[in-house]
């Protein structure tokens, strides 16, 4: 029996609340503890449209399920009026290889756990008063990732700055006012700017260099980059990840791939081997998160498979519970 779920059913069975963070927590601490097997992710590119797809997978151990995810970003596609990410999610049972799910989640899914990694990160990194935030793009994941930042850290303000055109920064100021009503959001003259006025900032554009500079960090200051995902992309100036005191990924041999230590790599100013902490180790207590208030700590997410399995298998146990979908045989 094969469930099939469209993008409409499944933003009724699940939104970004903690459910959702505990079970992507659940996944990175599975994930440290080497109960998952993560395969490396195959991106193809399509550079004629600055687009990509990506494959992304994994399997835990002790669970009856797994999932593959097929993600899109075509970074153009707001020309068309179009969201510039898509994608769909296959739940396959772990015990004997058939399809038992299909969710037509159009990137939803992905949005949501790649809020809730960052939900994670916050848990366990951000200092604890951050009243006011920062947030460099103005897409759907600038807006998922604030609203994941409020539940762990209730902010007043948010600091926006975007190279988009007025109208989708102006956009983005009332999707987000009217989703934090208590939180105003400001549209700031620069980068330099967003950093240096907030306490948390987070990264979310698929830049090819390294636009957030080490100069502007301040003492006690957290930083999330989530748009480094590809050999190609960069969103922070590689000093930035020497001159933190604490620099966490979710998955290290990706990060020096695919991520933000990739260039602190390349440039020589980290080694392979650096003491970089996983995410994973922080949740299982193996490794510690923000320890004093003036530290200055990194976190590279790239997205690891373990995140796509674990709200895959959530969203299609969800619809089974409620029987929602069309179910084939």
């Amino acid at each position: 029996m094969i469930r099939i779920l469209d993008e409409k059913e499944i933003r009724q069975l699940v939104s970004l609340d903690l459910s959702v963070v505990d079970a992507i927590e659940t996944g990175f601490g599975e994930l440290a503890r080497g109960n998952a097997l993560v395969p490396p992710i195959m991106m193809i590119p399509v550079p004629e449209k600055k687009g990509e797809v990506d494959i992304k997978s994994a399997y835990i151990k002790g669970i009856d399920q797994l999932a593959i995810k097929v993600a899109s970003g075509f970074f153009e596609n707001s020309r068309l009026g179009l969201p510039s990410q898509s994608g769909q999610m296959l739940v396959l049972s772990a015990e004997t290889g058939f399809l038992q799910g299909v969710l037509l989640d159009n990137g939803y899914l992905t949005q949501v756990r790649t809020a809730a990694a960052g939900a994670v990160a916050a848990k366990y990194l951000a200092p604890q008063t951050a009243d006011s935030v920062g947030v460099i793009g103005s897409g759907v994941q600038a807006r998922f990732q604030m609203m994941a930042l409020h539940l762990m850290r209730p902010f007043s303000t948010i600091h926006m700055f975007s190279l988009d055109a007025d109208d989708l920064k102006d956009r983005y100021v009332g999707d987000m006012q009217q989703q934090l009503p208590d939180v105003t959001v400001v549209k700031a003259p620069s980068v330099e700017a967003v950093v240096r006025e907030s306490s948390v900032v987070v990264t979310t554009t698929p830049a090819r260099s390294g636009f957030l500079k080490a100069d502007w960090l301040h003492p006690g200051q957290h930083i999330t980059s989530m748009g480094s995902d590809t050999e190609e992309k960069q969103e922070l100036e590689a000093e930035v990840l020497t001159r933190a005191d604490l620099v966490v990924c979710d998955l290290k041999s990706q990060s020096v791939r695919l991520g933000e230590l990739r260039s602190a790599v390349e440039q020589g100013l980290m080694p392979a081997d650096a003491p970089v902490v996983e995410l994973g180790a922080i949740v299982n207590k193996k490794a510690p998160g923000r320890t004093a208030e003036d530290q200055i700590t990194v976190c590279d997410l790239t997205g690891v498979g373990v995140q796509d399995t674990m709200i895959a298998i959530k969203t299609l146990a969800l619809a089974e519970k409620r029987d929602i979908g069309r179910v084939i045989s």
